[in-house]
């Protein structure tokens, strides 16, 4: 497996982060707006996007004070591509 699918498997692996996404995959949001939804500090949600940010699950913008993430579905579909790929029994015929 290569470093960038174990990012993305690792940043899965936790609830809030799993959580985030579900927010960001209709909408692109703020971390101000993520907070409101949670009830975690504001430097735990930077730590959980940083996270998200790292293994290519979310994308940012900054806007003037505000940095706006938003989920990158092509990371998952990449990712997941590569592990079916890699467990795919392959059928010999004989």
């Amino acid at each position: 497996m290569d470093e960038k699918c174990c990012q993305v498997f690792f940043a899965l692996g936790d609830g809030n982060r799993t959580k985030i996404l579900e927010l960001l995959k209709n909408e692109e949001l703020c971390v101000s707006d993520i907070c409101k939804r949670f009830d975690i500090t504001q430097p735990s949600i930077s730590h959980h996007l940083d996270i998200l940010k790292r293994s290519g699950l979310v994308t940012s913008e900054k806007r003037g004070r505000e940095v706006y993430y938003r989920f990158n579905r092509d990371a998952i579909v990449e990712c997941c591509g590569k592990q079916f790929k890699a467990f795919q029994l392959k059928i010999v015929k004989g």
